[in-house]
């Protein structure tokens, strides 16, 4: 992994104040039509969080895409402070680019306390070491596959995440199988030891793979001729703190789509078998076969 990809992200994460309550983060283009999805979600969970005493840490967001993001505009970031408890706190978030909403959060801050613990327990999977980083498998299977150099471009686009997944998904040739994967996940270097930086850069990741989940039962890929894809709805939790530069098991199942609308679920286990945070998510499935 090139650091400087990470540091790329970290410095995207790092807002620039405008007033109060108001921030302003740069975008990127990582090969899509509009603003990756991750990006907005990591890039309000720190407007939110700088709003916040003590460095409560976040425990759930609810966030929806309201409109595509424009890669070439920076994001304005309100931040509306609508309650500070003496247990949580509760912050809503907006992302606004050329006057308009593209993106609106609610988020949950919870000062930290000890209670009862229970967890679901993280499948057995072979462990990161045992398999290809996800960008090596994409570069294989581009040798054997007649692109356009802009397509080949957006496969192979570096990313500041590191991805290894257990039963490899050939985007370019999706096959037809159960709706459910597991991918080992983790940011491509060591990162500053923060531990609300950390949960920003998971919301960020999480947005990867959970529409591709949904699609797997249809033997479709969000690069295959006629899908229309985007996220619509992003609900995540944190259960625990996380280390988001460590090795991170993300277990995703989707078990519904129609109405042209897939739902993605996901849970994020850290190597001791620990559950950190739960995702779900809505997302556009558009299928045009004449496009």
């Amino acid at each position: 992994m090139n650091n400087k990809i990470l540091q790329d992200l970290v410095n995207l994460l790092d807002l620039e104040p405008l007033e109060v309550n108001l921030f302003r983060g740069e975008s990127r283009d990582l090969g899509g039509k509009s603003v990756f999805g991750g990006q907005v979600l990591g890039q309000a969970l720190v407007a939110g969080s700088r709003t916040v005493e003590n460095n409560e840490p976040v425990h759930s967001l609810h966030a929806y895409f309201l409109r595509p993001g424009d890669m070439e505009a920076s994001i304005v970031y309100e931040v509306d402070r609508i309650r500070d408890g003496r247990s949580f706190t509760t912050r809503r978030v907006q992302g606004i680019q050329h006057g308009k909403v593209i993106f609106s959060m609610i988020a949950s801050f919870h000062k930290r306390e000890t209670g009862l613990e229970h967890s679901h327990p993280m499948p057995d999977v072979p462990p990161p070491e045992d398999l290809e980083f996800q960008h090596v498998l994409r570069k294989r299977w581009l040798e054997t596959h007649d692109v356009s150099q802009r397509l080949a471009d957006a496969v192979e686009r570096p990313l500041a995440i590191e991805f290894k997944p257990v039963k490899p998904f050939n985007l370019l040739e999706p096959d037809v199988r159960e709706p459910r994967q597991a991918i080992w996940i983790r940011a491509g270097g060591k990162l500053p030891d923060d531990p609300i930086l950390h949960r920003c850069v998971l919301a960020y990741a999480s947005d990867f793979n959970l529409l591709t989940t949904a699609l797997l039962p249809h033997g479709k890929s969000f690069l295959s001729k006629g899908m229309i894809v985007a996220s619509l709805d992003h609900a995540l939790w944190f259960h625990r703190d996380v280390k988001a530069d460590e090795w991170l098991l993300y277990c995703m199942d989707s078990p519904v789509s129609g109405a042209a609308r897939g739902t993605s679920r996901g849970l994020i286990y850290n190597r001791a078998g620990e559950l950190v945070a739960s995702v779900v998510q809505e997302s556009l499935m558009r299928y045009a076969e004449d496009q």
